[in-house]
């Protein structure tokens, strides 16, 4: 049975979770101001969100809990991950590149598998994305009663949908600001410096 309140709960707390800025984020701003595969980006962010949270509702948070080598393959695999295209976008601001979209001839688009594949590594590569998702979320999903449940999930799902529609079409909407020289190269250098950051706190945790 549905409940507002319970609801309002999970979008609630839905959106305390992935509304700090961390490596999807940033790179979901990124795309939006580029203007390349941002409905692509958005749809994957979205459908990643969704189906962690129904496996933390279906108690996979507990497997998730009892398997380290899982959250340590994902650590090591996205601080590389998060090195490597930190770097590249740091690169890009000391270079003074201009936002892909704003480029006059230059540099051919990058395809929608490559899109994809790239915000698969940023959203999957990250265990805390499974500890906040699937295992926080699932945690108190599942304190619910059972017909709750379903209205919990559906509060953090509709969360995800409204936060990433909001951020990467926003970003696209703002493109002819954030699309400028200048802005762009503080853009590139804020999602370069937050994908390193992250990396560290990933080698280091």
């Amino acid at each position: 049975m549905f409940s507002q309140p319970v609801f309002l709960q999970g979008l609630g707390m839905g959106a305390s979770l992935i509304m700090p800025i961390g490596a999807q984020n940033a790179h979901v701003i990124r795309t939006g101001v580029a203007g390349r595969h941002v409905v692509l980006t958005v749809a994957t962010c979205v459908l990643i969100d969704v189906t962690l949270i129904a496996l933390g509702m279906s108690g996979f948070g507990a497997l998730i809990e009892r398997s380290p080598v899982l959250l340590l393959a994902a650590r090591w695999g996205g601080a590389a991950f998060l090195l490597w295209y930190g770097w590249r976008c740091l690169v890009g601001c000391w270079r003074g590149a201009s936002a892909p979209a704003a480029s006059a001839g230059g540099q051919a688009a990058p395809t929608a598998q490559r899109a994809l594949g790239i915000v698969l590594a940023m959203s999957l590569l990250n265990p805390h994305v499974y500890l906040d998702t699937v295992v926080l979320l699932g945690a108190v999903g599942s304190s619910l009663a059972a017909g709750h449940r379903v209205s919990f999930a559906a509060g953090a799902m509709t969360a995800s949908l409204l936060w990433f529609s909001a951020l990467g079409l926003g970003a696209r909407r703002c493109a002819f600001i954030l699309g400028r020289p200048a802005v762009w190269r503080a853009v590139e250098g804020f999602t370069g410096a937050t994908m390193l950051v992250l990396a560290v706190m990933l080698f280091g945790t």
